[in-house]
């Protein structure tokens, strides 16, 4: 037969930590030495003195627990965090009391020693405050949590609420400036100009005709010559398309990160210049875009992107996801 053991109710189990501080300190080893002293002379002045410095002890717990109840704390994130940037994050600290102020509360960044001092929080009351903080890596991160902490009234101890705020925050890879790009057909070593059919006004194919084709289009000299109507497939104009190809497995992390930063830095810049953008790469496919919406979808599969086993990113650039216009790639190797 198993006993359960008694586990007090949670709203009167303890849930901040109280630290003395240095005048505390000296508090407790008065109210120590004073009630010893009490006792063994059994002076009335004396035990008058010992509960008026424990009475402050538990007026200063009651007073700083009356200040810190009901503070609600909801993280202020940037749209856009990028790796290696320092971004600006904040926090929004609500009194939801109805009579009683919220005085010295302090909001510590854990893991750091940086502190944000909020004097007075009248009830009801809401404060924006800020503080920058710089994400090393890519990916998925946490937010460093905050604590509330307070020494009102009387700063003989630092009551600290529990972390809150550690949410889960996606940071972009790291972006650069980039010079000498253009968006456009461009020469030069891997980088080409893959032509697809569309509404340019270069021809691309030609193909017998089909019901509900332009007329215009019917080139007359070839059907003449085969004795089958034939019409001409038409290039699309490529100049503004551009498509980031990521090449290689990325089995070292640093040519990793860089490659994946330079893919970034491209793209926002080619995307700045009002070119489509796409990418592809080894287990990764964005389809063209242009605009806001485009570059979050690019900087998000660059912040997720972890490399498969496929060695080969050409491999991967298939029917469906056909490089439109300019390639540009990027080596993870």
């Amino acid at each position: 037969m198993t006993r359960t053991l008694w586990w007090p109710p949670r709203f009167i189990r303890p849930h901040r930590a109280i630290h003395p501080t240095r005048e505390g300190w000296w508090c407790l080893l008065a109210a120590v030495g004073l009630g010893l002293t009490a006792v063994n002379s059994g002076n009335n002045l004396l035990y008058l003195l010992e509960s008026m410095l424990l009475g402050l002890v538990i007026v200063s717990g009651v007073l700083s627990e009356c200040s810190m109840r009901r503070l609600r704390l909801s993280p202020v994130l940037p749209e856009d965090v990028y790796a290696g940037r320092s971004a600006v994050v904040g926090a929004r600290v609500l009194n939801t009391k109805r009579r009683v102020p919220a005085r010295s509360i302090t909001l510590e960044t854990v893991g750091t020693e940086r502190t944000i001092s909020v004097p007075r929080l009248a009830p009801g009351a809401e404060r924006l405050v800020t503080w920058e903080h710089t994400f090393v890596a890519r990916g998925r991160q946490r937010l460093p949590g905050v604590r509330v902490t307070t020494r009102f009234p009387f700063g003989l101890f630092v009551k600290a609420g529990p972390v809150e705020l550690d949410t889960e925050v996606l940071v972009f890879p790291a972006v650069a400036p980039v010079t000498g790009e253009r968006p456009g057909p461009a020469t030069g070593d891997g980088v080409s100009a893959a032509r697809r059919r569309g509404r340019g006004s270069d021809l691309h194919n030609l193909r017998e005709y089909r019901d509900g084709d332009d007329p215009r289009l019917i080139h007359w000299r070839v059907s003449a010559k085969t004795g089958t109507t034939m019409v001409r497939e038409l290039a699309a104009d490529t100049t503004d398309d551009v498509c980031v190809v990521l090449r290689g497995r990325g089995a070292a992390s640093a040519r990793l990160e860089s490659g994946l930063s330079r893919a970034a830095s491209l793209a926002i810049h080619f995307l700045r210049a009002g070119a489509a953008v796409a990418l592809a790469g080894p287990g990764v496919h964005v389809p063209p875009g242009r605009g806001r919406e485009q570059a979050r979808r690019v900087l998000t599969a660059l912040a997720l992107y972890a490399p498969p086993a496929t060695p080969d990113a050409a491999s991967l650039i298939g029917r469906d996801a056909e490089p439109a216009g300019r390639v540009v790639p990027v080596d993870l190797d």
